[in-house]
């Protein structure tokens, strides 16, 4: 008897260890991901603050709260299960599904640029009179939700690049728990980001002239560090919808434009000296953003043919 619960206890270390080493993976594996990750996180942050601008102060955070419900959503109950299913089954598809993605954020990208040139604004906007409230917030929210979606699917791709080598279950944790980190970071600094002019509104009202000129600041600041944001986010769409078409073709055995873009990423790198790595970054993305927009233009043109000439037929 002694000795079968040494055995017992022999088997409980054995599964112990196994535990804490599967644990270290999940923990490597998550740390490894986030930070290749990062640059999307970027491009998230800066996308999501468009979808709440120019709303009342009082509705910023419970929109900010459903969309990170909405992202939630997307990363936990339908990208894991895809990625894990696909990664085991359909390996091969994860890249055309992404090339999918990204496509769609070029042409979300490039009807903003159209629009900011004067093209026609399609639905509803802030300028205009809104009809019914709490359903363009509901569309607004919706919006958000399916651009998160693109961008998740990316995060949850270079997580799981990340931990391919981990067992089914190490990965399905490693990629919750990336999935969680990123969310609560990225609409965490969002809610911030919407929320710094009434910080500083509050601060304006304070005692002491160094904290009420940071409060104005604040407030008179906020407002054009929101316009950049939108700005950024909607180039952000751009370059991370064209990177993604540029890495898909590469790894579909088409490299030419892949190769273009790392070229002149390498020659700014090494023209820019100290500044090399930043400049060589900035290149990539301006080409992969040029690559997004004509791509996400010549959607968005027969998109809008295609509407035109439906309605034309009804």
């Amino acid at each position: 008897m002694a000795s079968g619960l040494v055995a017992l206890l022999d088997d409980v270390a054995v599964i112990a260890r196994a535990a804490a080493a599967s644990l270290d993976d999940v923990g490597l594996g998550v740390a490894k991901a986030g930070s290749k990750a990062a640059g999307v996180v970027i491009d998230d942050a800066a996308v999501t603050p468009g979808y709440v601008t120019d709303f009342t102060p009082e509705r910023e955070l419970p929109i900010i709260w459903k969309i990170t419900k909405g992202s939630l959503r997307n990363k936990l109950f339908i990208l894991l299960p895809i990625a894990l299913l696909l990664s085991a089954f359909l390996p091969w598809l994860i890249t055309p599904i992404l090339m999918l993605g990204g496509a769609y954020l070029a042409f979300e990208g490039a009807e903003k640029v159209i629009e900011k040139f004067g093209g026609a604004h399609h639905g509803e906007t802030l300028e205009e009179p809104v009809a019914d409230a709490a359903s363009f917030e509901q569309a607004r929210v919706s919006g958000a939700i399916r651009t998160d979606l693109i961008l998740s699917a990316e995060i949850m791709a270079i997580a799981l690049a990340e931990v391919a080598d981990n067992s089914l279950l190490a990965r399905a944790v490693a990629l919750a728990l990336v999935g969680i980190l990123i969310t609560a970071g990225v609409y965490g600094a969002v809610a911030l980001i919407v929320k710094m002019d009434d910080i500083g509104l509050h601060l304006a009202k304070k005692q002491g002239k160094g904290t009420q000129a940071f409060g104005r600041m604040l407030v008179t600041g906020m407002p054009k560090v929101l316009t950049v944001l939108a700005s950024v986010g909607t180039l952000a769409m751009l370059w991370v919808g064209g990177g993604i078409i540029l890495h898909g073709l590469e790894e579909l055995g088409v490299p030419g434009p892949a190769h273009l873009a790392h070229g002149v990423e390498h020659r700014l790198a090494v023209l820019g000296g100290p500044l090399g790595g930043v400049l060589g970054w900035l290149g990539y993305a301006l080409a992969s953003a040029v690559v997004g927009l004509v791509l996400g233009a010549v959607i968005a043109i027969l998109v809008h043919l295609i509407a035109k000439a439906r309605g034309t037929a009804h």
